[in-house]
């Protein structure tokens, strides 16, 4: 049986693009989804795989090396381009040799080869456009392969970025996360007048508040209220296709989207010209990671970012559990005060079933508190909105165990314990 041979994704011409795509396309090999799982180490193309309103192709690589209940990976292909070409431009291919993960290439088949991110049926899960598609590529290749459904993951470049946008906001049950590289938010190309083009969000002109952002999505799978995918995004400042602007609002719907605050927990340049920004937690699994890539236009994707993404993902084995979601925490908080002092006990609970690897428990003390010493904790600033920094004999908390914390502080008068904390961003039921 042939097989597809794999190469660096290079900066070529999107007519050069769509030639190597269409005879990739012509040579792989197909299997029907009906009789027989795909053949290993080789691209094959799934036929009959499930409903299918947009005619979109399924190809499948399964590694040799397949573990048992497999992690699933969706690499989705740009405009012009297709699950062939995709396959043989990207690494995800020798990743999934290496951990022994399957990875879905669905391809478009309508003229443009663009994937529907505009339509209202795309915006809506179950809406009879790509994304039913693609999730029946998912559902087939779970039960084929008894994958592990936990571990579903997306990416795409510029159309399939977007399209990895819609994906996690239609089917928020489906994705642990994503990675989105050139992309837009999810809605922001919304039509409808069967345009497959938005140029006010190609452009970086439509902007909304997290908040608008975030119900744009919500909207996706109305009364949803279960984990949400983590999300990963990257663009280029010098964007002409999808401008930069995009990359801002982008961080704007998903920090929103999975409850966490816009101020980066952490900033960093993990290479010259990069700017990395985490929000929600500062290790390899934070709720949101954005990359910005200083002078670089709309084709930013390069050899060694997908094992970027994948050490997001988690598929590489590093970097710690992903942090509980919004509410998966209780702070409790008592005060035993005297004049013109107060000693505080703050009692921190992981209702998750994630450890917390590392933690900062942000609160606002009461007019007129001065902290003047604590203990388990450092504390900064003294005064007004205080975040608490583990020590490092209790940065771990394992689901359902507790650490305690305290302080000592002056008043002027009002003696009473903080009301509301957040933890890594996230908000802890107070009690």
């Amino acid at each position: 049986m042939s097989t597809i041979p794999r190469r660096p994704l290079s900066s070529v011409l999107p007519a050069l693009l769509a030639l190597v795509a269409a005879v990739l396309f012509a040579t792989a090999p197909s299997a029907s989804a009906r009789t027989e799982a795909a053949p290993t180490a080789a691209l094959t193309e799934i036929t009959g795989f499930g409903t299918n309103p947009s005619n979109l192709q399924m190809y499948l690589y399964v590694p040799g090396s397949v573990t048992a209940h497999p992690a699933v990976v969706v690499a989705v292909h740009y405009c012009t381009g297709s699950g062939p070409a995709m396959y043989n431009g990207t690494e995800w291919a020798r990743l999934a040799d290496t951990y022994g993960f399957v990875v879905i290439y669905p391809s478009v088949t309508r003229s443009s080869k663009c994937f529907d991110v505009s339509s209202p049926q795309a915006l809506k899960r179950g809406g009879g456009s790509d994304p039913v598609g693609i999730k029946s590529m998912i559902d087939w290749t779970v039960r084929t392969y008894s994958a592990d459904t936990a571990r579903i993951y997306v990416t795409g470049i510029s159309s399939g970025a977007m399209m990895t946008n819609v994906l996690l906001g239609d089917y928020p049950d489906v994705f642990a996360a994503g990675a989105a590289f050139s992309g837009v938010p999810f809605g922001c190309f919304a039509t409808t007048d069967g345009s497959e083009w938005n140029s006010a969000c190609s452009g970086g002109t439509v902007t909304h508040t997290p908040q608008q952002w975030g119900d744009l999505v919500r909207a996706a799978y109305p009364g949803y209220t279960g984990p949400r995918p983590r999300m990963q995004v990257w663009h280029g400042t010098e964007d002409d296709v999808l401008r930069y602007p995009n990359f801002g609002e982008e961080i704007k719907q998903w920090t929103n989207v999975l409850g966490v605050s816009q101020t980066p927990a952490a900033t960093d340049t993990p290479v010259s010209g990069w700017t990395r920004t985490r929000y929600g937690a500062t290790g390899d699994r934070a709720a949101v990671e954005a990359i910005s890539l200083q002078g670089v236009g709309h084709n930013l994707y390069a050899t060694g970012m997908a094992a970027r993404a994948l050490t997001f993902f988690g598929l590489d084995g590093s970097g710690p559990a992903p942090q509980p979601q919004p509410g998966a925490c209780k702070a409790t908080a008592t005060t035993s005060a005297w004049s013109t002092g107060l000693t505080a006990s703050v009692t921190l609970t992981n209702t998750g079933t994630s450890a917390i690897n590392g933690w900062q428990l942000a609160f606002t003390l009461p007019a007129g508190q001065t902290i003047t010493n604590g203990w388990g904790a450092t504390y900064a600033p003294a005064s007004g909105a205080v975040t608490a920094t583990n020590a490092t004999y209790n940065g771990t908390i394992a689901p359902n165990a507790s650490v305690s914390i305290g302080y000592q502080a002056n008043h002027g008068g009002n003696s009473a314990a903080p009301g509301a904390f957040t933890l890594n961003g996230k908000e802890c039921t107070a009690s």
